[in-house]
């Protein structure tokens, strides 16, 4: 069991480094990030939304009794990236040469083998969180 505990921990620092350098890019404004974001139409309060929704999700990420919620979350948002990268702005698009799609889907298989690792003690977790009084 403990195997799988530190597995989990390397796979939630894994997200939350790759998540603090994107948040970084795009509270920053960098240049490929306000071009995603132009091409989505959504420059600028959908790169400040995403970034902060990103820090929520690291900081989900590095609370052990939160982190089962912020890989789910984590789920969630590398899907939506995952999902404009390929349908809206195109594999072709911007100058990364694929390097943000590649991290997308690393944090999204990151998210969901935490998940599954923990799948007994989040369970546990929302159950004690989300009980009827």
């Amino acid at each position: 069991m403990k195997f799988n505990a530190s597995i989990a921990l390397l796979l939630r620092v894994v997200t939350a480094v790759i998540l603090l350098q994107a948040l970084y890019l795009k509270f920053s404004a960098h240049p490929e990030s306000v071009f995603l974001f132009t091409e989505l139409g959504a420059e600028p309060w959908g790169r400040i939304a995403t970034a902060c929704i990103e820090s929520i999700i690291v900081v989900l990420l590095i609370i052990p009794y939160t982190s089962y919620l912020g890989a789910l979350a984590g789920i969630g948002l590398m899907l939506g990236a995952i999902f404009a990268q390929l349908i809206v702005v195109g594999l072709g698009s911007g100058s990364d040469g694929g390097e943000l799609l590649m991290l997308a889907l690393v944090v999204l298989l990151c998210c969901i083998v935490t998940i599954w690792l923990q799948k007994e003690e989040g369970m546990v977790r929302f159950r004690r969180i989300f009980r009827r009084k």
